[in-house]
């Protein structure tokens, strides 16, 4: 790291945005648009990152993003629609004078929980190490624990490549009901699984979970797709998995690799009446 970096006469702050689909964004607060690793970090008002903090420990480092949406590339529809979700996030120092990307790391973080009132919003991030905070051990559910597809030790191990189907809208109710005519599947086959869109103005968007699916090719998610669904759009859909030991047995042939405990007792033991 070069001694200038240090000089509070020449340490500008920069911040890296990397989605998961679509292209970064590349923000500074320097009062002037900065050219560093072949790419250009805007200055600007309608934004503002604070509260990054890190340490030598392994306390998390975090950095919070707030701002007017629309401007420096981050817009309303693409916060609403989940675009940045997860996206990555890299907070570095370096100097106004003879920028040089990365060279002082401070915070890498993901974007996590995301306030939107009117025209402004503000993006909560999250560490890196924060992916690691979650339990571990075996679970003791009458549900299935397990990820659909998941190809972890011990894991679910259902090839869902095979399973993927792909197709076009033949007709349109709303955001959340639409339908493919030539779909061939039997009723409630798709249910619990995910679409996700190709062409369209949704492509690229986060996949939606699937609320219901009849014979006819119709299909109802749990959530409405941020922008208006169209005739002719096309998408990828994966089929999903009620977590139920009949689904697992006799829809998927995986009884094997269940996860769950169909022989659990309810919490009431009126709920338990008839269930044989």
């Amino acid at each position: 790291m070069k001694p200038a970096v240090a000089n509070l006469a020449t340490r500008v702050i920069c911040l890296r945005i990397v989605p998961k689909t679509g292209s970064p964004i590349y923000l500074t607060r320097h009062a002037r648009n900065l050219v560093m690793g072949g790419h250009t970090y805007l200055s600007g008002s309608g934004y503002d990152f604070t509260g990054y903090a890190a340490d030598a420990s392994m306390s998390p480092g975090v950095v919070d993003l707030e701002g007017i949406a629309g401007l420096a590339g981050i817009g309303y529809d693409e916060i609403a629609s989940g675009l940045f979700d997860n996206a990555r996030c890299y907070l570095f120092a370096t100097t106004w004078n003879a920028p040089v990307e990365d060279e002082e790391p401070l915070v890498a973080s993901l974007l996590g929980k995301t306030t939107l009132i009117d025209s402004r919003y503000r993006i909560e991030e999250m560490a890196l190490i924060d992916a690691l905070n979650q339990s571990v051990g075996k679970t003791y559910t009458a549900a299935c624990p397990k990820t659909f597809g998941g190809t972890e030790f011990a894991g679910c191990k259902k090839a869902l490549g095979p399973l993927t189907v792909t197709g076009t809208l033949t007709a349109v109710t709303s955001r959340t009901v639409f339908r493919d005519s030539t779909r061939g599947e039997p009723a409630d086959y798709f249910a619990a699984g995910t679409i996700a869109f190709t062409s369209g103005a949704n492509a690229g968007l986060k996949p939606l979970e699937i609320k219901r699916h009849e014979a006819d090719g119709t299909l109802e998610t749990f959530e409405p797709f941020h922008y208006p669904v169209a005739i002719g759009d096309a998408y990828t859909l994966i089929p999903g998995c009620r977590k139920r030991l009949a689904d697992c047995r006799d829809k998927w042939a995986n009884g094997v690799n269940f996860g769950g405990f169909s022989n659990i007792p309810a919490d009431s033991q009126y709920a338990q009446v008839g269930a044989r």
